[in-house]
Formats: C-alpha cells, sequence, structure tokens
C-alpha cells in the first residue's frame, strides 16, 4: 500500500473496529459460542443439524471443535445462519487503536535502530545528545515512509 493512503486506511479501520473495542475481555462460554447460542435459543442439535443437512453427530462436534478453537470461519457461518444469526468476527488490538499499535511497533523499531547508531558512535568517541528527540524522528520519519 502506498504510504500516503496508509495513515487513511488505518483511520478506516480504527473507525469500523470501534464497536468492538471493549469485547475483547468478553471470555467465550466454557462449551463453546456454539451451544451456548443455541441451548439459549431452546433449539435442539436436530433442528440445527435439519438446516445445515448435517448429521446430529456431525453438528455435535461442530460444537466441540468451536469450544477447542478447531473450527472453521465458513462452518462458524453456516451454523449461525442455522440458527437465524450472523457471525461477526474482528481482529482487535489489546489496548488501543490500530493507529497506536503502529505507532508502538514503529518506535521500537527506531529507539533500537537509533540505539545501535548511538553504541557505535560512543564507540567511537562520537556519541551524540538528545536520544529521545532522535528517536521521535526516526519514528515519525518510518511511518511516513510505510
Amino acid at each position: 500500500m502506498k504510504p500516503e493512503f496508509r495513515e487513511l486506511r488505518l483511520t478506516q479501520i480504527d473507525r469500523s473496529l470501534e464497536p468492538f473495542v471493549g469485547l475483547h475481555s468478553v471470555s467465550r462460554p466454557q462449551r463453546g459460542w456454539l451451544r451456548a447460542v443455541r441451548e439459549a435459543l431452546g433449539v435442539t442439535i436436530r433442528e440445527v443439524s435439519g438446516k445445515m443437512r448435517k448429521t446430529p453427530q456431525t453438528v455435535a462436534s461442530f460444537e466441540k471443535s468451536e469450544a477447542a478453537d478447531r473450527v472453521t470461519l465458513q462452518t462458524l457461518r453456516r451454523y449461525a445462519e442455522a440458527l437465524d444469526c450472523e457471525l461477526v468476527y474482528a481482529i482487535v488490538p489489546r489496548n488501543g487503536s490500530l493507529k497506536r499499535l503502529a505507532q508502538i511497533r514503529m518506535r521500537t523499531k527506531a529507539e533500537k535502530d537509533v540505539r545501535a547508531v548511538e553504541h557505535t558512535m560512543a564507540l567511537e568517541d562520537q556519541a551524540t545528545s538528545g536520544i529521545e528527540d532522535t528517536i521521535d524522528r526516526e519514528t515519525k520519519r518510518m511511518l511516513k515512509k510505510r
């Protein structure tokens, strides 16, 4: 992606993820979402299997797979449709926004690079001052470049 569009794209994705920001702390039910939602709706495995055109054993295996983190998105989507629900998923930063996460990552890289150069210069008795300002400038340069 062209650097001039990366900032815009980060902003757009951050805006799309706003509804999910507080949800990463929501824990999945012990037996998984599929079973929990099905039971809460009062739907039997046999009813789901009929809508999905699968055997009840296959539907039960879907629930077990989801609870064990081994289910595909396709299966989740089809199961949700059988319950008259919709699958919604997102990748959400643990802290803050994607834009902030990108800044933190670039600052970490810039700090490593600047400190390596500063160390080499110190060995040659050419150390400079203002290392934090240099790291800030390098971070900004790297963010514009990406």
